[in-house]
C-alpha cells in the first residue's frame, strides 16, 4: 500500500493546529475572582457570561460580539463578563469558517445568563458556535476558568 506523505503532513499540521494553544489579553486574577463570585447584576440589568471550555480547537481564537459590540477575542479556558439591559433580547455572535453565528436570549433583568462558545472541525480551520447553557452548569464551568479583558477583536 503507497502512502501519500502530502496528505500525512496535511493531517498532522491540521490537528496541531486545532490543538495547539491559543492565548489572549487575560484581565487581573482579582477581577476574575469577582466575577466568579455570580453576584446579581446592578439595577435594570442581566449579566452575560460567555465562555469556552472545549478541548478542540485551543489554538484557535475566535471573536465574540455582543449587539453589534466587540465583546472580546475568546481563547480555551477563558470566559467574558458583561451586563447588559435586562427585559430584552439580546444578539450574541461570534466568528465561524464562513460566517458569524449568532444567539438570540431574552434576558430577565436581575438574573445572570451563561453561553457557552464551542469550536467545531470545519473544512478549512474550526468553526465556532454558541449554546445558551443552565444557570447552575455555567456557574461550575466557569468557575474552573479565568476572565479575558473585553474590548478588543481581531476584525
Amino acid at each position: 500500500m503507497k502512502i501519500n506523505h502530502s496528505i500525512i503532513t496535511i493531517l498532522a499540521v491540521s490537528t496541531l493546529a486545532l490543538t495547539g494553544c491559543a492565548s489572549v489579553d487575560m484581565a487581573s486574577k482579582e477581577q476574575s475572582d469577582q466575577a466568579k463570585q455570580f453576584s446579581a447584576p446592578s439595577a435594570g440589568n442581566s449579566g452575560l457570561y460567555v465562555y469556552r471550555n472545549s478541548f478542540v480547537g485551543k489554538s484557535l481564537k475566535k471573536d465574540i460580539w455582543v449587539d453589534g459590540k466587540c465583546l472580546g477575542e475568546s481563547a480555551s479556558d477563558v470566559f467574558f463578563y458583561t451586563q447588559v439591559e435586562g427585559g430584552k433580547k439580546h444578539k450574541i455572535e461570534t466568528e465561524s469558517e464562513f460566517s458569524p453565528n449568532a444567539l438570540e436570549v431574552a434576558m430577565e433583568a436581575g438574573k445572570n445568563y451563561f453561553v457557552r462558545q464551542f469550536i467545531k472541525l470545519g473544512a478549512f480551520v474550526g468553526g465556532a458556535d454558541l449554546e445558551l447553557i443552565p444557570e447552575e452548569q455555567g456557574k461550575a464551568d466557569v468557575a474552573k476558568l479565568e476572565l479575558a479583558k473585553s474590548g478588543t477583536c481581531s476584525q
